[in-house]
Order: C-alpha cells, then sequence, then structure tokens
C-alpha cells in the first residue's frame, strides 16, 4: 500500500477528491496535481490514465511509462515512515483553514515545498505558526491511505529557518495522525540529506526508494 499511495489514497479514504477511469484516478486539479495507476507496470492503466489527463505526475518506487508517453522529469526521492514515533503537540501550533489559504500559498511560494494548490488544505489538518501575526512556517496531512497519514507541505519562511520550527510542526502534525488511529509517514527528495537526517531525528525512518516523475502524453 505504501509503494502506491497515490493510488491507495484516491481508490479509498480520498475517493471524494478523484477523478477515476477504471485503474487510474487523480487528484481533482485544484485539489492536488497527483496522479496514480493501480499497477505501474500494467499498460492497461496508463491507457486509463490518457482517458484523464495529458500530463501526470506520479510516485512509486519504479516508473516507466509504456509507449505514447514522454518522461519530462524524474527526481529520486525516499519515503519515510513512522512505524515507531511518537508525536508532539505544539502550544504554538494554529489550525490553517480554508480562509488561510492566500497565506499558505504566499508561503509556499517563498519557502518552495512542493505542490500546493488552492484546496489542498481541504486533505487533512494543517497547522501553522505565526509571528507577529504573519505565517511563517506550516505543515499538515495530504495523502490518506488505510492505517496511514502523509505528513506534507513542511516549510518554514527563509527569514525563519534555524529555529525548529518545521520539526515542531512535523512532530506535532504527526501526533494528530497517531490521536485519529493512523502512522505517519512522509516523501522527502534523495538529495535533501540534511531532510532525511532530521526526520531520522523525529523517530522516521526510511521505508524505500521513489521516483516523483512527470510524463506527457504524445500526440
Amino acid at each position: 500500500m505504501l509503494e502506491n499511495p497515490v493510488w491507495a489514497a484516491l481508490s479509498g479514504p480520498q475517493a471524494c477528491f478523484a477523478e477515476a477511469s477504471g485503474d487510474a484516478a487523480r487528484f481533482l486539479t485544484d485539489v492536488a496535481p497527483w496522479c496514480a495507476v493501480a499497477d505501474p507496470a500494467d499498460p492497461a492503466g496508463w491507457a486509463d490514465l490518457a482517458q484523464l489527463t495529458e500530463y501526470a505526475l506520479l510516485t512509486a518506487p519504479e516508473i516507466e511509462a509504456p509507449p505514447g508517453w514522454e518522461a519530462v522529469a524524474r527526481t529520486p526521492g525516499v519515503q519515510m515512515a513512522g512505524h515507531t514515533m511518537t508525536g508532539v503537540p505544539d502550544p504554538d501550533a494554529v489550525v490553517l483553514t480554508e480562509t488561510d489559504v492566500p497565506e499558505m500559498l504566499e508561503l509556499v511560494s517563498r519557502a518552495k515545498p512542493g505542490p500546493f494548490g488552492k484546496r489542498t488544505v481541504e486533505l487533512g489538518r494543517y497547522l501553522g505558526i505565526r509571528h507577529e501575526g504573519k505565517l511563517v512556517a506550516m505543515a499538515g496531512e495530504r495523502f490518506r491511505l488505510p492505517g496511514w497519514t502523509e505528513v506534507s507541505a513542511v516549510c518554514t519562511d527563509p527569514e525563519f529557518r534555524g529555529q525548529g520550527l518545521g520539526a515542531r510542526l512535523t512532530m506535532a502534525v504527526a501526533a494528530g495522525i497517531l490521536e485519529h488511529g493512523d502512522l505517519p509517514f512522509l516523501h522527502v527528495t534523495a538529495d535533501n540529506a540534511a531532510a532525511i537526517r532530521l526526520y531520522e531525528r523525529l523517530g522516521f525512518q526510511v521505508s524505500h526508494p521513489v521516483v516523483f516523475a512527470a510524463y506527457r502524453l504524445l500526440p
């Protein structure tokens, strides 16, 4: 299940956010850009995906599209799981809602944690830390699969980095995930050694390598 998290989410707990066709699905475009096929090695799933989109962003341990799709980008990454970790609530963290989306999008533009859309906040609980009223750090829940919830969008304004805000919010989000009965997991690019070391200190362990891959349907 963790090896194909987007499919597990879109065919399970987050099906309400999905557009689906056979063995392929994608998040609604204003929620998230991610797509999935039930089996990345099965050309039939890619044929179904072609009914949904001409541009696909996917993640899995191995992704090789069949003929008819062109690779646009491939970034190695790792998935990390918190099998035995314990979260820590943060008294300074505030719950972010739809009314905070403009500020969240501004923070994302400065901190660049990865894809984040106008409705991403609807996928789970997002927490933030403010300084003099300004949102300077946030983290939240993105993919939900049976028994697991992903920690995502961990980011800090460049002016406030080095203060441990991202670590605090990661632990606070993890605490909420554990409270509702799931285990936390997350994704990070393989070349981000500092982040991997940080997450290991927080209690996450590398579960397996993944690839973040973008493909374009050829005309």
